[in-house]
């Protein structure tokens, strides 16, 4: 049977159960425009074989005179399919830009996320969505790796209607009979992407018909060889890649050797890996930085990304935020601090083991918070105590990255109970076997 006889619901819930997690919790990104209500209520008639659980999200921008009922509109539909739904009112204005609106849904789509414990942000962005990202890219001078257009997933965020059509999605909301809202601004020629769609498109596709096709299989050979060049750093001898929970480092007179045109080339690659595009400018600020004479530094490259130059090593990390206090770790929900979230689930203890990113305690109080000079800790398996600043630069954790590192302490005492990817002391260790609670730490 070919793909195109398969029912548009079991094509979708198919590929969403290949791009989401087994029980990740979902948050839906609904406009209340045709494509987010198409995809809302594809994964909904799909749940049965996708096994998802889906919690709506509507990010009210106040721009439009209409977002007020748009969001009651959201928030009905989703009533109906007996879902969860938040709501996040922005209040931008009407003279609000593209970029802005965009960078702020974007935070207010994370920060529900987080609320609902969703870890899963799903975006209806279908293929025309793609080719216009495509285009809109070679317009503004992009590489070849911008050219890969949108990657199905990315970090939390996912995209499992990148294969299906505008009219695809249409004709799906024809059948069921739903009404979407059309936002005036997706028809406005002032913005960018509604000019090429509305009066360049048009245009090109009369003497190209398959232009989206053809485009988008123009993204997937670059998408390719965008993962390939993503394979390289780890893949070249003596670059001494290395990644762990917060960031990734490679040996900086190696890389210093290399040909610039490789050089940047698998800075861009570390960057994408890291979430930050480093164009012409930031990849500039990098080689001054490895040109450094001291042999240290640090620089900013993006919001919560920096690149530091320290033990003849170049590291790019995940900052988080600075002088968050402290958080409660326990199996009622996942605990954020700074970049970093802790997630504790009840388990029988296995064999605890001094390094790593997960470890288990015996099932208490416990709070996380940064470390502070003067800390010490009993590491597991060894004689008395040690500062945990030694045991950080001992670890060759550059300096800028030592300033905001997380330790887990008891709720009562205040015992180091871990340094996460550094050390588990000899605390709170339960026998193995025997009730735990198994506790692991991810960057957000």
């Amino acid at each position: 049977m070919s793909d195109n006889n398969v029912p548009l619901t079991q094509r979708v819930a198919d590929r969403f159960d290949r791009l989401v997690p087994d029980g990740a919790t979902c948050l839906i990104a609904v406009s209340g425009g045709p494509d987010s209500l198409a995809l809302l209520d594809l994964l909904h008639l799909g749940a049965a074989r996708h096994q998802r659980p889906l919690v709506v999200g509507h990010v009210d921008h106040g721009i439009s005179p209409d977002s007020a009922a748009v969001a009651e509109r959201v928030t009905a539909v989703a009533a109906q399919r007996s879902l969860r739904v938040v709501v996040r009112q922005l209040h931008l204005g009407a003279d609000t830009t593209e970029t802005r609106a965009r960078t702020a849904r974007r935070a207010a789509l994370r920060e529900m996320a987080t609320a609902v414990g969703a870890t899963v942000i799903v975006l209806g962005h279908h293929a025309d969505d793609q080719a216009e990202t495509v285009l809109l890219r070679l317009l503004g001078g992009s590489g070849p790796a911008g050219l890969a257009g949108m990657a199905p997933r990315h970090g939390r965020w996912i995209r499992p209607l990148l294969q299906h059509s505008r009219a695809e999605l249409a004709a799906h909301l024809a059948a069921r009979g739903l009404v979407a809202w059309d936002d005036p601004a997706n028809m406005d020629p002032r913005h960018l992407r509604s000019w090429l769609r509305t009066e360049v498109l048009p245009t090109l596709r009369h003497r190209v018909p398959d232009l989206t096709t053809r485009v988008n299989t123009a993204a997937k050979h670059a998408a390719r060889d965008r993962t390939a060049w993503g394979l390289i750093p780890a893949a070249l001898a003596g670059l001494g890649y290395e990644r762990d929970n917060r960031g990734i480092s490679v040996a900086a007179t190696m890389l210093r050797g290399y040909r610039s045109p490789l050089r940047h080339a698998v800075l861009a690659a570390i960057g994408r890996e890291m979430g930050v595009l480093l164009g012409a400018r930031r990849v500039s600020a990098v080689e001054a930085l490895l040109g450094s004479k001291s042999g240290s530094g640090v620089i900013d490259l993006a919001a919560g990304i920096q690149a530091e130059l320290a033990f003849g090593r170049l590291t790019f990390f995940c900052i988080g935020e600075r002088s968050i206090g402290e958080r409660v770790i326990s199996p009622d929900g996942p605990a954020r601090w700074g970049g970093v979230e802790f997630l504790a689930v009840r388990g029988m203890a296995g064999a605890v083991v001094r390094d790593g990113w997960s470890t288990a305690v015996i099932p208490g109080s416990y709070v996380v918070r940064g470390w502070r000079t003067g800390d010490r800790v009993r590491p597991l398996d060894g004689a008395g105590s040690r500062a945990v600043s030694v045991l950080l630069r001992e670890a060759r954790v550059p300096p800028a990255r030592r300033k905001n590192w997380p330790v887990v302490v008891t709720g009562d005492d205040a015992t180091i109970v871990w340094v996460p990817g550094i050390c588990r002391s000899d605390a709170a260790v339960p026998a193995e076997r025997t009730e735990a609670w198994l506790v692991e730490c991810t960057v957000t």
